[in-house]
């Protein structure tokens, strides 16, 4: 039977594929080539869409409730650090965002702008996966009896056709833009 930890750290992993092109098409722009709008946009649509409709809203409205229910502590614990991790990249993606419109619309500085936005997102977001890799999954592992880990992996099963296609997105940005 699949673990519904091993969903999560597989999804971490799609999503450090679109990081490796943001690395790529950072990269890119530093030595002063130019990237199409259009692949940064396509870029945010997975970020937007897989790490945060996906991958945080599991998390939050399905595996933090479950922790909750052994005995994690919400409030001033590891699940209110997480969630405010996540709204710190919700922060950040907004800031990428802005960026790449400024870019889209020929902004001279919005090439250096977008490399620094890329980067402190990219580096908050392999930090968090890495934690929760490291803590929060194994965590779950330990306190969730088997019924808790079937229900989980019974919620996860939401939307399966978007997720195989954003999915499918990651590996073509990856191999497109990665270095």
């Amino acid at each position: 039977m699949a673990r519904p930890t091993h969903i999560l750290k597989h999804e971490h992993r799609v999503i450090e594929q679109g990081l490796r092109a943001l690395d790529g098409i950072c990269l890119k722009l530093k030595t002063g080539d130019r990237v199409p709008a259009a692949a940064l946009s396509q870029l945010l649509d997975f970020v937007q869409n897989f790490a945060i409709r996906f991958h945080h809203v599991r998390e939050e409205a399905h595996l933090f409730p479950a922790l909750r229910k052994v005995g994690i502590r919400d409030e001033g614990g590891a699940l209110e650090f997480l969630r405010d991790e996540h709204q710190l990249e919700q922060r950040l993606l907004a800031e990428l965002e802005f960026v790449i419109d400024e870019y889209g619309n020929g902004d001279e500085e919005a090439g250096r702008n977008f490399i620094q936005a890329a980067t402190a997102f990219r580096d908050h977001l392999a930090n968090h996966m890495q934690q929760e890799d490291a803590v929060l999954f194994n965590l779950a592992e330990e306190l969730l009896d088997e019924p808790a880990k079937l229900a989980l992996l019974h919620a996860f099963n939401d939307d399966q056709e978007g997720h195989a296609r954003y999915e499918e997105m990651a590996t073509i940005l990856e191999r497109e833009w990665a270095v």
